[in-house]
């Protein structure tokens, strides 16, 4: 038998139940939404979340579309689902945890008489841990970005190159390869072990439904890559960034971006301008190095120093 909080699966057989986290703020009981697929056949365990960041649905799309699809009888191995994360965050759709103003992906492995955040990350950290391989689904929150998949251990550790393989197999055309800040899933749980990536299923303000088909085929890779459902996988080369720059914006107003996500650019390449609202412009904001267009701002209006856009750097192929 596999479970996972409160779903008991013999092989063969899928549950759900709930995982819980403490009490919430009118004294009842509260919970993760889990579920268990046992495969009939032994095999390896595959842990997945999503909305670690309440405000991220896409990979809540994922899931709701994977889970279904997940014939036990078919299947060897074991799945281990937390559908929702970041429970209270998901309940107000704020990026944080709103009863601490915490990020649920800054407090692993958690602490299990901690905060609220610390609580949660103990209790989805202590089913992660029982797994060989994890998928820790999220976006760029409401801002817009690519599809990507985020290695996050650092490229000197022992688990490097099996996390990523791990993002190859995912495929979403494009890897960040960058040392995470510490407390992301991503990057403790190989130091127990455990390859496990972060896929970033764009930037979106709900669900958007070509990064959860992205999300779904991902997901589906993976199983079948690693023997969980018969079938063969045909990797494709990724395109790698091992760094990161994020712009500000030099003066307040109106952002006009002179590049689309996805787009290569030139040092010195215009990425933004900056107007006033009577269209005269006040800043023109260019590349520092080469790289991809990687994640933007959505609404255009700024202040003086907020973030507007960010280009991955350092590329290579894999």
């Amino acid at each position: 038998m596999e479970r996972l909080g409160t779903a008991r699966a013999e092989p063969g057989e899928m549950a759900t139940g709930e995982l819980a986290i403490g009490t919430g703020r009118d004294g009842r009981e509260a919970a993760l939404p889990v579920a268990v697929v046992n495969g009939a056949d032994a095999g390896k365990t595959l842990y997945v979340q999503a909305a670690s960041d309440g405000d991220e649905l896409n990979g809540v799309g994922v899931l709701r579309r994977v889970v279904p699809q997940l014939d036990p009888a078919e299947m060897a191995g074991t799945v281990l689902v937390v559908g929702i994360a970041n429970y209270f965050g998901f309940q107000t759709g704020e990026h944080r945890n709103p009863i601490d103003d915490t990020k649920l992906n800054r407090a692993y492995p958690g602490e299990e008489a901690g905060s609220s955040t610390e609580r949660i990350a103990h209790a989805t950290f202590e089913a992660a841990s029982d797994a060989d391989l994890i998928l820790d689904l999220h976006q760029g929150s409401t801002s817009r970005m690519i599809e990507e998949v985020r290695v996050r251990c650092g490229q000197h550790h022992r688990l490097h190159e099996e996390c990523l393989e791990l993002a190859k197999v995912f495929g979403c055309g494009h890897v960040l390869d960058q040392k995470g800040p510490e407390g992301q899933l991503a990057r403790v749980a190989p130091d127990e072990g455990i390859p496990t990536v972060d896929p970033e299923l764009g930037g979106s303000v709900g669900l958007d439904a070509e990064s959860v088909a992205a999300g779904v085929e991902g997901v589906f890779d993976v199983l079948r890559h690693y023997g969980f459902l018969d079938g063969e996988v045909e990797t494709e080369t990724q395109t790698r960034a091992q760094g990161f720059e994020q712009y500000g914006a030099p003066a307040g107003g109106l952002v006009d971006f002179a590049v689309d996500l996805g787009d290569r650019v030139a040092p010195g390449e215009t990425l933004f301008t900056v107007t006033t609202v009577f269209g005269e412009t006040t800043a023109t904001v260019t590349a520092d190095s080469e790289g991809i267009f990687w994640r933007s701002r959505r609404l255009p209006q700024v202040a003086t120093g907020e973030y507007v856009c960010s280009v991955g750097t350092n590329l290579d192929t894999y």
